[in-house]
């Protein structure tokens, strides 16, 4: 019965990663959407384990793909526009899940505070890292014609922005309260993820 809990808990937090990417495109500040799923991400995560983060980060790349929100960069390179979006997700995810499952052997709300801010940090971080490696010509390009310094600012501060700290916000504030609650609700047996 437990790795059924585990499966719907799982397909729920899937549904949930796809609903807030697309809900998500609608919520913009600067050219980029606020990344909402990093929130289910992290709380996959701590509740399901390091694989299931890379599932939910899998899927949320997909649905970036899908919804046409790296089309300017596929347009430009497909190979590394797909390789970003799916590595980055799949690396917040993943990294979430390493964190929780380190710190919280310590304490499991430091562990679910710590994956929160990992994951918009890897998020963000393999975003960069991909724009130099395979868009910084364009990067330039782009930084001209907007009339900003360089490339690294035009990166910063017009595509990363403050794009980056509402999702470390958010995610640092939601992600430990409702795994709490749902640790919670399992230690007063309303239902359990760990034994049965």
């Amino acid at each position: 019965m437990r790795d059924t809990k585990k499966i719907v808990m799982l397909a729920s937090l899937t549904a949930i990663v796809i609903v807030l990417q697309l809900l998500g495109a609608f919520i913009r500040f600067g050219p980029f959407s606020v990344s909402l799923v990093l929130m289910p991400i992290v709380i996959g995560s701590a509740l399901l384990g390091v694989l299931a983060g890379g599932w939910l980060g899998l899927i949320f790349g997909i649905v970036v793909l899908a919804t046409g929100d790296a089309n300017a960069f596929i347009a430009i390179d497909p190979f590394g526009a797909i390789l970003i979006v799916l590595g980055k997700g799949v690396l917040a995810g993943l990294s979430a899940g390493i964190v929780y499952k380190l710190l919280s052997k310590l304490n499991k709300t430091i562990g679910t505070i710590a994956a929160a801010i990992i994951c918009p940090v890897v998020n963000t971080g393999i975003f960069v890292l991909g724009m130099y490696v395979f868009f910084f010509a364009t990067l330039t390009e782009w930084s001209v014609a907007a009339d900003v310094v360089s490339a690294t600012a035009f990166l910063f501060l017009t595509m990363i922005g403050l794009n980056f700290f509402i999702e470390l916000g958010l995610n640092t504030i939601l992600s430990p309260v409702i795994v709490r609650l749902i640790h919670f609700g399992e230690s007063k047996n309303y239902y359990s993820l760990s034994n049965e």
